[in-house]
């Protein structure tokens, strides 16, 4: 069975006023020496590390092939940041944009420097927390066929996990404001179909050698095989508010790793949908959510966002149900279109409490498993 990973990104805010705080660098450095026990002795470790902006935080969970080990390790480690930005005097917030009005502060290092001179305020700006989903593959040409084979059915998890309606103090019109934020950069959306590992290096290297990128880590494709490790990565999807999501992308995100590396193993050969195609199935999917209509993944014509996530569903179920993944997904799927993604939820809270502060302070809590009483 093949292991999945997620990667998180958490915002830093304080935990009265709401508004990010750049305490990154305080909030490692505690985790760091709480991680040593007795003299010059590790006995324990933390999961923590630096992203772009001081003011978040990211954690990555081990390999597992259970979808309940993937739920329990999610908790652990958001327990575990905020215990740590607690301090610190911050709480930590699974939400993909500050909804209130911040100048981020780019973090120290060689990399982050040269980021902010090459891209300016495309660096200085970008202030946004997504989720990462690693899938094992068995090798760099099964990830490439899985790569070409995947590209329709991206968008639908961008609009599962639109978690970003707010930017700057005022809400931005999108579900995942954070997916247009991010595709500023020059590497970053759908891309073409390639064919082989050959083309991918290929076409990866001569990016890189362009000097436009600082290095491999720079590409920023909707999916990609990791420099780490031996995954797919599929980088679409916002952060999510309830912990809960990111299990459901993840079990998602194996379908269709698995799916399409039958498809492969069988001659089957990938949609030729069109790379324009599917940005703009990436622009509908940040702009609707689940709230208004997504393009189709296999016509690429509007449909309900219902309809697209069957559609999705019952591309995967077989390997679902082979992973005995299957309750999970339908039992996933049914609360999301009940309960709404973290768009919905932050829209309503912001109805309700009347207050921006208010959503980032209650979503704070919402990120560590509180419950939310009007649902």
């Amino acid at each position: 069975m093949r292991s999945v990973g997620v990667e998180e990104e958490l915002l830093l805010v304080d935990a009265r006023s709401g508004f990010p705080q750049a305490v990154a660098g305080a909030v490692l450095a505690a985790a760091e020496r709480q991680a040593w026990e007795g003299p010059g002795e590790v006995t324990s470790s933390h999961h923590l590390e630096k992203e772009l902006q001081k003011e978040q935080l990211e954690f990555a969970t081990k390999p597992v092939t259970r979808m309940g080990e993937l739920q329990e390790e999610i908790r652990r480690r958001r327990h575990e940041a905020a215990r740590h930005a607690a301090t610190a005097g911050a709480v930590v917030a699974a939400i993909a944009t500050s909804p209130l009005p911040v100048r981020p502060l780019l973090n120290v290092g060689k990399r982050y420097e040269w980021m902010g001179e090459q891209f300016g305020l495309t660096a200085q700006e970008q202030l946004t927390c997504g989720c990462h989903v690693h899938v094992a593959v068995e090798s760099d040409e099964e990830g490439v066929a899985v790569l070409d084979r995947i590209r329709p059915w991206l968008s639908v998890l961008t609009a599962m996990s639109a978690n970003s309606p707010f930017w700057q103090g005022q809400d931005s019109g999108y579900a995942s404001y954070r997916s247009r934020v991010w595709n500023r950069w020059p590497s970053a959306g759908p891309v073409d179909v390639f064919g082989s590992a050959d083309r991918y290096h290929e076409q990866v290297t001569a990016m890189v050698d362009t000097g436009v990128l600082r290095d491999r880590g720079m590409i920023y494709f909707d999916a990609r095989l990791s420099a780490v490790y031996p995954t797919v990565e599929i980088r679409v999807a916002d952060v999510c508010l309830d912990p809960a999501t990111p299990v459901l992308l993840a079990a998602l995100a194996r379908g269709l790793v698995e799916t399409a590396a039958r498809a492969w193993r069988d001659g089957r050969p990938p949609a030729r949908i069109g790379t324009s195609l599917l940005r703009l199935a990436s622009w509908r999917a940040g702009r609707s959510g689940l709230d208004g209509p997504l393009l189709h993944p296999e016509t690429m014509r509007e449909t309900s966002p219902v309809a697209a996530v069957g559609a999705l569903y019952q591309h995967v179920r077989a390997a679902l149900v082979d992973h005995d993944d299957d309750e999970l997904v339908r039992e996933g799927i049914a609360k999301l279109e009940r309960r709404g993604n973290g768009a919905q939820t932050q829209r309503r809270l912001l109805r309700d409490e009347g207050d921006l502060a208010r959503v980032v302070t209650r979503c704070a809590e919402l990120t560590t498993g509180g419950e939310d009483p009007q649902v």
